[in-house]
């Protein structure tokens, strides 16, 4: 029903325009049609209390008035009760809150408007369609609102990134990233970085202009050297913690393994509060990866439940099998889960000395995989008895059955995917995309032909390709491609 509203509303704005070239903003972007005023819903489509419709645009403030009675604008950024009529037929449309808000003190930096009415569809689709009569009005695009705001300076492209992530944001730690990317600590950072490399470059070409003339004070290059060194030691850090800030944006990899009929299925459905996973005391039920999105204790995750890990099974299970191997390979993190009524069992054995023994060995590198080894149907163990595996590696006793141990589970969860995502909630902001990785990398390697040339003319060209990746990163000299990627996530009406 609301694409067939935006269509419909979209054909009657449309007229006889003659095509509007592409101007040029603060920040460098071209802003298809930018003389145009636009006006979306922004509020989310369906019934509700209040939806959000505004413009934004020169003719904002003659929208406004031609919907309005009185017809005069309202105080700057106070909101009026008034009556909304169609501005053809004089229909009265609702009785709403309008705001105005005059450029560029306004989200988009142009002249804005909005209108709070009653949520209902006739009521929406009312609105939208007087606004669409109005001339010079047009329907937004998706994003145009945001595309519009950083055209104009009020947002650079970290900031944008960090709209749409906290749009998108599902989890607390992805709200937490989100906000901190929005209120520009990535941004500020990187503008920091590039005025370290604007510093070393002035210097580098004050020793070529004036190195002769013994006009400059000693020690300039070696200045120059040292700041590069700590920026070099800088982004690299950053890039080597890269990947938990994309996994943090779109979740953690965890993988639920064990042997058959230990209980995984049920783990699953116990974490993702639903019934994913068929559960049957037959072995082998589950014979392929089952995959699910879920909020793992504040952090995004996609948690996997796959086939109980055996040998001797039917072809069909043994590619169940074979999956499930795949998958513990390519996890963040890996749940391994055991009936704790049953570890002396082949199966279990044979799971400990093959899968739980190497993650806790690591590999040749140095790099071992997280594992939380959990002993499921506790339930089934004699009350207020021994350990029954008083010499396995750290783990936890758990009954999905009762629930009880859950509450455990979550808090080492929460502490072992705030090592692998990352915590939003301190330290340097974190890289959440793959542009920002790409660009921090073209940096370092730039700063790394400065470190290794002796033409210092060469060295200092090799600095201002490095800032020239720093500044893609906020919005500085990108291209339409990319910014029309970022943009097209948005919905419309943002």
């Amino acid at each position: 029903m609301w694409r067939g509203l935006w269509t419909l509303v979209a054909r009657a704005a449309r007229g006889p325009r003659s095509p509007r070239p592409c101007t040029r903003q603060g920040s460098g972007v071209s802003v298809p049609g930018s003389g145009a005023t636009i006006f979306a819903l922004s509020s989310g489509h369906g019934r509700c209390g209040i939806a959000v419709i505004r413009t934004s645009g020169p003719a904002s403030g003659h929208a406004l008035r031609s919907l309005t009675a009185p017809r005069d604008l309202p105080p700057a950024r106070s909101a009026c009760l008034r009556l909304l009529s169609h501005p053809r037929s004089g229909e009265p449309l609702d009785r709403a809150l309008v705001l105005w808000f005059p450029g560029p003190q306004s989200f988009t930096g142009e002249d804005c408007a909005e209108f709070h009415v009653h949520g209902g569809p006739a009521v929406v689709s009312g609105v939208l369609q007087a606004l669409g009569s109005v001339p010079g009005l047009r329907p937004a695009e998706a994003g145009e609102f945001t595309r519009r705001a950083f055209a104009h300076g009020k947002l650079s492209l970290t900031e944008v990134e960090g709209l749409a992530d906290l749009i998108h944001a599902e989890t607390e730690a992805q709200r937490r990233q989100a906000l901190r990317q929005l209120d520009g600590e990535l941004g500020h950072l990187c503008h920091g970085w590039a005025r370290t490399l604007t510093k070393a470059l002035a210097h580098v070409e004050a020793y070529i202009d004036f190195g002769e003339d013994d006009n400059l004070e000693e020690g300039v290059l070696e200045q120059a050297n040292s700041e590069v060194r700590e920026l070099q030691l800088a982004l690299g850090a950053h890039l080597r913690d890269a990947r938990r800030g994309q996994r943090l944006r779109s979740g953690a990899h965890v993988v639920v393994a064990g042997p058959p009929n230990a209980g995984k299925s049920s783990l699953v459905n116990l974490l993702s509060r639903k019934p994913v996973s068929i559960v049957s005391p037959e072995p082998g039920t589950t014979r392929d990866v089952l995959e699910t999105p879920v909020d793992l204790a504040g952090f995004p995750a996609l948690l996997s439940d796959t086939a109980g890990l055996r040998e001797g099974a039917g072809p069909v299970e043994q590619e169940g099998v074979r999956r499930a191997r795949e998958r513990l390979e390519q996890a963040d993190l890996v749940l391994a889960v055991l009936d704790a009524s049953d570890l002396a069992s082949p199966s279990s054995c044979n799971f400990l000395d093959t899968v739980v023994a190497p993650a806790g060995a690591g590999s040749p590198n140095g790099n071992s995989q997280r594992l939380l080894l959990v002993l499921n149907k506790s339930d089934l163990l004699p009350p207020g008895g021994p350990d029954p595996s008083p010499n396995l590696r750290p783990h936890l006793l758990l009954s999905c059955l009762t629930g009880e141990g859950l509450d455990g589970l979550l808090e080492v969860l929460r502490k072992e995917l705030a090592q692998v995502c990352g915590d939003p909630s301190t330290g340097p902001p974190l890289l959440t995309r793959a542009r920002h990785q790409h660009h921090l990398q073209g940096c370092l390697d730039a700063l790394g032909h400065y470190t290794q040339t002796k033409d210092l003319a060469l060295a200092a060209e090799a600095l201002r390709l490095a800032r020239g990746h720093l500044a893609r990163i906020t919005g500085g000299g990108g291209t339409e491609e990319i910014l029309d990627i970022i943009f097209r996530d948005f919905c419309v009406g943002k």
